[in-house]
Parts: C-alpha cells; structure tokens; sequence
C-alpha cells in the first residue's frame, strides 16, 4: 500500500473520487496506485503531489533508511 499518498489525501479531505477528478484520471487509477499495483507516469506522479501539496519525495520515493 501507498500509504503516505493514502494518508496525504484523507489529510486534505479528499476522496479517491475527489482527487482523481482534480488530476484527470479514474477513480480506479488513484486506487490502483493507492494498493502499488499500478505504476503512475511521473506526469500523473506531479499531479498528485500539486493536488495534496507533497514533493515527490514524500509520496513515492522509498525511504531508504528503513524500507517504506
């Protein structure tokens, strides 16, 4: 689970619906990369981290020091 995108996006008061409107794709997409079992293209990566104000680094990137 993508749970640092999960949880950005409950911290802003979005739904999975609600995000997905703002970026431009389905429901299902945000959910799918929410569950890791689809690998977004770094435009729709840009999108999400604009649309809950994170960089890059806090959504996707591994924290290297401990696996997450």
């Amino acid at each position: 689970m993508n749970y640092k995108m999960k949880s950005a996006r409950v911290e802003k008061g979005l739904s999975q619906a609600d995000l997905a409107q703002q970026i431009g794709v389905s429901r299902q997409t945000i959910l799918l990369i929410e569950q890791n079992q689809y690998n977004p293209s770094l435009m729709i990566c840009r999108a999400i981290c604009k649309a809950l104000d994170r960089t890059l680094n806090d959504l996707f990137w591994e924290d290297s020091k401990n696996g997450k």
